[in-house]
């Protein structure tokens, strides 16, 4: 099994689309691992594991706990380590942060959230060795509104002059989050590094989604996620099952206890 890299990541730009899904457990990173091409340690996973209400709770800490987890089963894959909120506000600081990061995960590369303000740390970090993965649309880290963004002119400029801009300052990929489809369109079609679409379209290079949410575990569901299981279900009813046999005795049978 050979091993996803930035350059492969990169020469994917207009070929066969890019599969990236989300993983912060062993189990998990195991199954996608052998179908993905990037696997995000998002920090989508203080919603999605801890209840929090937004991302912005979501501390380094847990995050390296979590990514040491995937990256230790994740073979194929190119890592992606997404940078929670307040740890990237300067340069330096962000060079800090990442250069931990990569240091105790060993992934792949990290991922900063925002456009032409933070270009300057996208630079620096690229300069220092550190690849960087782009985020363009809805920020979920500072939004307050969670609607599709390049719905009128002001947006529309906006988003395309941080995606062409940031496609300049040395990332190999942009997330597209929540962006109009023929906006998405037209950035995919003017940058030189692939686009990842969430809520973005077919037309971007590739798609990525929460793997909790495809696989059913969620509780709410944005207009872009397909379910591609009910988990939730079937989990019920596993419990359901065990908890029926422990209470008629029939859990453990013979075959589950040492003679």
């Amino acid at each position: 099994m050979q091993k996803l890299t930035i350059k492969k990541i990169l020469n994917k730009k207009n070929k066969t689309p890019i599969v990236c899904l989300t993983a912060y457990t062993k189990a998990i990173a195991q199954i996608v691992d052998k179908y993905c091409d990037i696997i995000l340690v998002g920090d989508s996973l203080g919603m999605v594991l801890y209840g929090m209400k937004t991302t912005r709770e979501v501390k380094i800490e847990t995050m390296i706990l979590h990514c040491k987890a995937v990256k230790n089963f994740a073979r194929k894959s190119l890592v992606v380590f997404d940078m929670p909120y307040k740890t990237y506000e300067n340069k330096f600081t962000a060079y800090k942060n990442a250069r931990k990061v990569i240091n105790l995960t060993k992934c792949d590369a990290v991922k900063l959230e925002g456009g032409k303000k933070i270009v300057n740390i996208i630079k620096y970090l690229t300069k220092k060795g550190i690849p960087v993965m782009g985020h363009v649309g809805l920020l979920p880290q500072t939004s307050t509104n969670f609607k599709a963004k390049g719905k009128n002119f002001s947006q529309r400029k906006q988003i395309y002059e941080d995606a062409t801009t940031i496609s300049k300052s040395g990332v190999f990929a942009i997330v597209l989050e929540c962006v109009v489809e023929d906006l998405a369109k037209n950035i995919t079609k003017n940058v030189s590094v692939p686009t990842i679409g969430i809520g973005a379209s077919k037309f971007c290079d590739g798609q990525i989604l929460v793997t909790d949410d495809l696989l059913g575990l969620s509780d709410f569901y944005p207009k872009f996620v397909k379910q591609y299981s009910n988990l939730k279900k079937v989990i019920e009813k596993s419990v359901k099952n065990y908890v029926k046999d422990v209470r008629l005795r029939k859990f453990p049978s013979n075959k589950n206890v040492y003679k």
